[in-house]
């Protein structure tokens, strides 16, 4: 099996931690609201796996793109910087440090499911999309 299958398989394979962690942080976050919890370590924790995930897939799919080479597909770069998107939004968790918690976890719902909008527009931009 040659490195740019690999590199496939690999970003084929984490597509599902993304989704297993992406579930994870939207209950979480939605759970904290709706209960009016505090911000706590665990909360933090999730939001920034959920980044790492997302952050992790992007990576694979760059590395990917350049071992490939093919540069002159436009259904491949609108993916890219759809998801590249994708990344930058995931990160601004960060953004609210010092928020008070409700906002903490709203503005968090508010990113989950904005990466999610930007990650379905990234995939139904590929040729096979969502089949």
């Amino acid at each position: 099996m040659e490195f740019s299958q690999i590199l496939f398989q690999a970003h084929s394979g984490v597509r599902w931690l993304v989704v297993l962690m992406t579930l994870v942080a939207l209950v979480w976050m939605l759970v904290g609201l709706l209960q009016q919890r505090a911000y706590d370590q665990t909360a933090r924790r999730v939001m920034l796996a959920f980044s790492i995930v997302v952050s992790l897939q992007w990576l694979l799919g760059v590395i990917l793109f350049v071992v490939q080479g093919d540069f002159s597909s436009g259904y491949r770069w609108e993916h890219a910087i759809t998801l590249t998107i994708a990344v930058a939004v995931s990160h601004l968790h960060n953004r609210w440090k010092n928020a008070p918690d409700a906002v903490r976890y709203r503005n968090n719902l508010l990113i989950i499911v904005a990466v999610l909008v930007l990650v379905f527009i990234g995939v139904a931009r590929l040729p096979q999309g969502w089949s």
